[in-house]
């Protein structure tokens, strides 16, 4: 597939659009993760008591799970290492109902670590793997012709080849009528990608919606409403702020917050594609992601 970064204007979603082509399209990390919970403060040079959970994970293969859950059909497209890890999490994806697009290779499959402290605050360490070496000529077209949105992790915008296999994903969802959804993933991956160049690359690919926690707004350091006809400023445990109202999340005792963030932007998603207004949606998707933490782990069981 040829690479092109130039979108077309940014459009509302109809309920007519949204009856005629359901899909939603996720091109992205299919990855394991390693969830730790330590019964108490880690001991330096020692055992600690842990609970450990070995489960699916990834921002993208995440996303399709819930968006699954919340009754929309979901295709992941991604990469994963021709390995026992590998097939057991696509499997698992298609199990949840998730169509599967992977790409198999020689390199192991990723993995992420995620540390969960008392206070249910994360630490993850992460080895993307096999999936960053998607490339657009991995990609069939017919994967993004039948999408009436496409989401994007920024993680499938920091490094190459799979940059590369994300913006053909992004000119096939255009060139068939789709829109664009992009997260920001990380602030961490947005500093050492470039703050001012991933500006740049979003102002070229003209999102519709754009998801961020504070830390990715400010790092980013451009309004988002500069760049997205739907900015949405994810605030954690607050809940979230659209167009300038504050959505306030209700009062839960978390369990785990790994994966409330791919929770509210499928919810966000799916309600928006079916009609919703946006502030609508955003209030869907924070009641979302809240019942989110009260689960182990980043997918719907």
């Amino acid at each position: 597939m040829e690479v092109a970064e130039t979108g077309k204007s940014p459009q509302s979603p109809s309920p007519d659009a949204a009856i005629l082509v359901t899909l939603i399209v996720s091109i992205g990390d299919l990855v394991t993760d390693v969830r730790i919970v330590p019964d108490g403060a880690l001991e330096p040079d020692d055992d600690s008591p842990a609970s450990i959970t070995i489960a699916g994970g990834g921002q993208a293969g995440n996303f399709c799970a819930w968006t699954v859950a919340f009754g929309q059909p979901a295709r992941l497209v991604t990469r994963v290492g021709d390995d026992e890890a590998g097939h057991r999490l696509v499997s698992d994806l298609e199990a949840k109902g998730v169509e599967v697009r992977a790409v198999w290779s020689p390199e192991p499959t990723g993995i992420v670590a995620v540390l969960v402290d008392a206070d249910g605050r994360r630490t993850m360490a992460t080895q993307r793997g096999a999936s960053v070496g998607l490339t657009p000529e991995d990609l069939d077209e017919s994967w993004f012709g039948d999408a009436l949105l496409l989401h994007v992790p920024a993680y499938s915008l920091f490094l190459e080849p799979i940059a590369s296999a994300a913006r053909a994903a992004i000119q096939a969802v255009r060139a068939a009528g789709g829109m664009l959804a992009v997260d920001l993933s990380s602030a961490a991956g947005l500093r050492a990608y470039g703050p001012s160049r991933m500006a740049y690359v979003l102002a070229r690919v003209t999102p519709e919606v754009v998801f961020a926690t504070e830390g990715e707004a400010a790092t980013l350091g451009v309004p988002l409403d500069s760049l997205a006809q739907v900015p949405v400023l994810k605030l954690g445990a607050k809940g979230c702020r659209i167009f300038g109202r504050t959505i306030a999340a209700p009062a839960v005792k978390a369990v785990d917050p790994t994966g409330a963030g791919d929770a509210f932007a499928a919810a966000f998603c799916v309600a928006w594609l079916r009609g919703a207004e946006p502030v609508e949606a955003a209030e869907r998707a924070v009641q979302a992601a809240s019942e989110s933490v009260l689960l182990a782990g980043a997918r719907p069981t």
